[in-house]
């Protein structure tokens, strides 16, 4: 449900990407870290020499792994607001690529039921490395196998049948995909989320069009689009905040708001004396049923 391709039954390529940028974050940013997770470093394994690929270089992608570690931590504050704020434990992450905060966070993940949602192939994988790392696959901890193209959008079906509640409320996260669905395949997730219980909390990640972009972060942007394309898994999808709040109302979401990337630099970057801040283009929608 991720980004750019890969060789099948392996992470794709974007999920490899981000896992490296967030433990670059801990090797060469200064302290204070916005997420510290290594663990992805470890489960991706990537060849010797990772550091020194251009995608990697410390000062040309600090604004975007910043980002990176930014939209993670705000998903699990947010986590951790609704789980002891409103009693929520059951947290889902669409298309959870290399995400660890299972093992990462496992005594506040233990207190939860934890559901993350991919390809099986790629999810596959991810099992086996987790296994050779010495992590075992908790109780709580739920790897749901979905072929998003051939499930016909029944993601929900098979979450239930791995052990979700659709009648408690819930969590959901769906970060770094929407770029690569229609607007339409989008719209389509919103409604199945939206008929979740009460109470439940969805953030969703989306890109911006180029001319909301900040100007010194649109050729990067534009980099993007054109690995995104040669990978062969295009961008298809860009949302105003109107157009993404607009959705989630259609949707029937009780109420959304738009959190901008901005906001989350000021949250999370503020007084850095090594001026890190995270790239614009990448809002959030947070939407409640």
């Amino acid at each position: 449900m991720t980004g750019d391709g890969a060789t099948p039954g392996t992470p794709d390529n974007t999920a490899v990407r981000c896992a490296l940028w967030r433990a670059m974050h801990v090797r060469v940013d200064a302290p204070p870290h916005v997420l510290e997770d290594e663990i992805g470093l470890r489960i991706a394994d990537p060849a010797d020499g990772w550091r020194d690929r251009p995608d990697m270089e410390p000062a040309a992608t600090s604004t975007f792994r910043a980002a990176m570690v930014a939209r993670a931590r705000f998903v699990e504050d947010l986590l951790a607001e609704r789980a002891a704020g409103h009693g929520v434990d059951q947290y889902v992450l669409l298309g959870a690529g290399l995400d660890t905060f299972a093992q990462r966070r496992a005594e506040a993940a233990s207190r939860l039921h934890v559901f993350e949602v991919d390809q099986p192939g790629p999810q596959d994988w991810k099992r086996r490395r987790l296994a050779e790392l010495g992590y075992d696959i908790p109780d709580w901890l739920h790897l749901v196998p979905v072929d998003f193209e051939a499930s016909g959008g029944a993601w929900r079906e098979q979450l239930t049948a791995a052990g979700f509640d659709p009648g408690r409320p819930a969590v959901i996260a769906s970060v770094g995909v929407t770029m690569y669905l229609t607007k339409d395949a989008t719209a389509t997730t919103l409604r199945q989320i939206a008929g979740l219980a009460p109470g439940s909390t969805l953030a969703m990640t989306f890109l911006l069009p180029e001319d909301l972009v900040a100007e010194a972060d649109r050729p990067g942007l534009r980099r993007s689009k054109a690995g995104a394309e040669s990978a062969g898994t295009p961008f298809l999808s860009f949302y105003t905040p109107e157009e993404m709040l607009e959705l989630a109302r259609e949707a029937g979401f009780k109420e959304a708001r738009h959190v901008s990337g901005t906001s989350l630099a000021e949250r999370y970057f503020a007084g850095r004396p090594d001026g890190l801040r995270p790239s614009t283009g990448e809002d959030l929608l947070l939407a409640d049923t």
